[in-house]
């Protein structure tokens, strides 16, 4: 929370432009009462975020500096490191609708994923931005090159179903300069957050993306994509198996459904690794019930594990390769069309 007040408050940033300041400084640059700003610094130097030069000066002469470290990884969207929207997501976008989840919970009903707001959408496209443009390249040229080398042809398609706020499907479009990439989500919300996003990046994007409000199933340019992508969103879904026929329906022959989901262990143990930890609180607080939301639901959340994963795939029609990419949050799934 202390940390979310400080990208909000934009106090790291004026540490970061400033370098070492008093909290004189740092209040006036970021327009803040000094008293509180100086509270906040020797809080982050006592949980080890920011470095006090003289921690033994009078409170008004110490001089605080934010690590280099520290600063790409709360502020550098660009950077594979970046971690702004781990601290942003659950505080903004999760702890606002703490009431209406407990009353969620004890009227054994879901919650709706609009409930949570702008800042849990923003929050989603932010926390995987950089595994999308820094390692999903690498992750499908090493681990479906057949299906890479398709995609630098001309006339290929692909689609991005849960595509949220756009981030993967303009990170796939660039990936691939000669591909038709189409993002499809439920949430109008999130197609306008994408709509904005691909009319800022400019560049021939725009001749070559499109997003559409709906579902996936009504798509009417759906039925010969070489891949289709759902990514970090299965888990979420009330009907994952009847997702997964839909996807099955819009490849073309010898295409294939890229899934991307949290890697947690095949089976549940009292000591998990802090990944795994992660994934149940995501999934305790949102991931679950946003599943539950419709009726009928797989209730399936966010701590998915493989034999899951090919359950769900099995019965939509579909084989699994279980991709291990290395990564401590995701794991890759390449789904195909079952012989016969």
């Amino acid at each position: 929370m202390v940390c979310y007040l400080g990208l909000e408050l934009g106090t790291y940033r004026a540490l970061r432009e400033s370098g070492p300041a008093t909290a004189v400084e740092v209040a006036e640059h970021a327009g803040l009462d000094a008293r509180m700003t100086r509270e906040w610094l020797e809080q982050q130097v006592a949980a080890g975020i920011l470095t006090v030069d003289r921690p033994d000066a009078e409170p008004e002469a110490r001089r605080f500096t934010l690590p280099p470290e520290h600063a790409e990884a709360l502020l550098d969207e660009d950077s594979p490191h970046w971690i702004g929207p781990l601290v942003l997501m659950p505080i903004g976008g999760m702890a606002a609708v703490l009431p209406q989840l407990v009353e969620a919970y004890r009227a054994h009903r879901g919650l709706p994923y609009a409930a949570y707001g702008e800042a849990l959408r923003g929050g989603q496209a932010g926390l995987n931005r950089g595994v999308f443009e820094h390692h999903l390249p690498g992750w499908i040229s090493r681990y479906l090159p057949d299906i890479d080398a398709r995609l630098r042809v001309p006339g290929a398609t692909i689609a991005d179903v849960a595509c949220g706020s756009g981030v993967s499907t303009l990170a796939l479009a660039r990936m691939f300069p000669n591909a038709e990439v189409y993002g499809v989500d439920l949430d109008a919300a999130s197609i306008a957050d994408a709509r904005g996003h691909l009319a800022a990046a400019g560049g021939d994007l725009a001749a070559r993306v499109r997003f559409t409000a709906g579902d996936a199933a009504d798509e009417t340019l759906t039925a010969t994509h070489l891949l289709v992508c759902l990514f970090d969103a299965l888990h979420d879904m009330s009907t994952p198996v009847e997702v997964l026929r839909s996807c099955r329906r819009m490849l073309a022959p010898g295409g294939a459904v890229l899934l991307m989901e949290p890697s947690v262990g095949e089976r549940f143990t009292a000591d998990p690794p802090d990944s795994e930890r992660f994934h149940y609180a995501v999934s305790v607080l949102h991931c679950l019930p946003v599943g539950m939301s419709e009726t009928p639901s797989a209730a399936t959340g966010t701590v998915m594990r493989p034999a899951t994963v090919r359950r769900y795939a099995h019965e939509a029609g579909l084989e699994t390769q279980v991709i291990d990419v290395g990564h401590p949050f995701h794991r890759l799934y390449r789904l195909t069309p079952l012989s016969g």
